[in-house]
């Protein structure tokens, strides 16, 4: 029996970690959830999964859902240090990171230096501190497995011995505006950016994955995981959203892991890794099925490429690029940044940053605050006319952003 602690228990990823925990009652078990503040889905969480520890970000959420279980023998806290209390129980086996955005990089260091084993669906924390993370996790001797459906694909096509792998292939559906002019793009609304074509998931992952900047960061999050150059990184659009990602080897031949776009997939492999539990999701069926792969426009997706640069110039310029990020999908779905001017804000927020080589926690903390402040300076300036940058020019000098 495995316990666990669920981070982010009432979004897309949380939710279906349960459909998982719900099929396997005899393998997992919930020993804490935490989430934001959507009280009525905690309730109905606590009272469906039995947890001894519940924690919710807002205190308001907090003294609520505390009135809503009265019945029930749970102890429900509030704020980052309650949830650095849940993801260290001794009781707890693995922790579920599945928490959007940056603050989930406390919590994943405090579970990793608590010995626990990491199924990580929060790649943030890798943009942000991947250097950081994954040396505490190698000093701890802790696992981290990852839940991202092509990190996962990747992860059981590895063989043992790295040496023999020429690169990997991160496979992207493309969005739901693949093959959209500039001025078609110029129009496009939250509404229409939110229908993902093959994947339902959260609000911020489904826009980045609309500008692609959801790819770049998993590049990022690979060149962590799997310990690989970025020029052994390979991204293809994948329309058909079936094969989830691939390894090449140096002696030709590739493997591929193909599935439904299903996330239970990749989160109860996560869970059940190194067994494979037979359930009854619904299986691949190829007949019939045609598969397409394209290369990314790089000229409309200029947030793949950004990412890439980041990522190889690293230090904080990451987790400056992925503060800048969240902090404009969330001014486009508020309508008050274009959805063309997404990455264009992202790089002006990283051309005016000074990069720090092998940043501490605090250091890091301190880039991602800077960069909220500065892109919401640019969102509210009325100068903010940043010209859409040419690939090979997204940051000045200072950042070195060589091709």
């Amino acid at each position: 029996m495995k316990t666990l602690t669920v981070l982010g228990s009432t979004g897309s990823i949380g939710r279906q970690t349960l459909e998982v925990v719900r099929a396997f009652p005899e393998k997992l078990k919930v020993h804490a959830l935490a989430a934001c503040k959507s009280v009525d889905q905690m309730e109905n969480q606590v009272r469906a999964f039995r947890p001894s520890f519940v924690v919710m970000m807002e205190e308001k959420a907090a003294k609520d859902l505390r009135e809503c279980l009265r019945d029930l023998p749970v102890t429900v806290e509030y704020g980052m240090e309650g949830i650095l209390q849940a993801v260290t129980y001794p009781q707890v086996d693995t922790v579920v990171t599945a928490l959007s955005g940056r603050i989930g990089l406390e919590p994943t260091l405090a579970a990793i230096k608590a010995g626990k084993i990491i199924a990580l669906a929060n790649k943030e924390t890798l943009v942000a501190a991947g250097e950081l993370v994954l040396g505490t996790a190698r000093e701890m001797a802790c696992p981290i497995l990852p839940i991202d459906s092509e990190h996962s694909a990747i992860f059981q096509c590895l063989e043992d011995n790295p040496q023999t792998i020429e690169k990997i292939i991160l496979t992207a559906s493309g969005g739901p505006f693949l093959g959209w002019s500039s001025e078609k793009l110029a129009a496009v609304t939250p509404q229409e950016a939110l229908q993902h074509p093959n994947w339902a998931m959260g609000w911020k992952i489904t826009i980045d994955s609309a500008s692609m900047m959801n790819k770049g960061l998993e590049v990022i999050e690979a060149h962590h995981l799997f310990g690989l150059d970025y020029d052994k990184i390979e991204v293809l659009i994948h329309p058909e959203s079936i094969v989830h990602s691939m390894v090449a080897y140096k002696d030709g031949s590739v493997l591929a892991q193909m599935g439904n776009p299903d996330m239970r997939l990749p989160i109860q492999y996560a869970l059940s890794y190194p067994s494979r539990w037979e359930n009854s999701f619904q299986r691949l069926d190829l007949r019939g099925k045609r598969l397409s792969f394209l290369e990314p426009d790089l000229t409309e997706f200029p947030a793949l490429a950004l990412a890439y640069k980041a990522g190889r110039i690293g230090g904080t310029l990451p987790a400056v690029m992925n503060a800048a990020n969240e902090v404009a999908v969330q001014a486009f779905l508020q309508n008050r940044l274009v959805y063309h001017r997404l990455t264009e804000l992202v790089a002006a927020v990283c051309d005016s940053h000074d990069v720090l080589l092998h940043p501490d926690l605090g250091t890091i903390l301190e880039a991602d605050a800077w960069a909220r402040e500065r892109a919401e300076e640019l969102i509210q300036s009325t100068k903010f006319k940043y010209k859409i940058p040419k690939i090979n020019s997204i940051c000045n000098p200072k950042c070195r952003l060589e091709p």
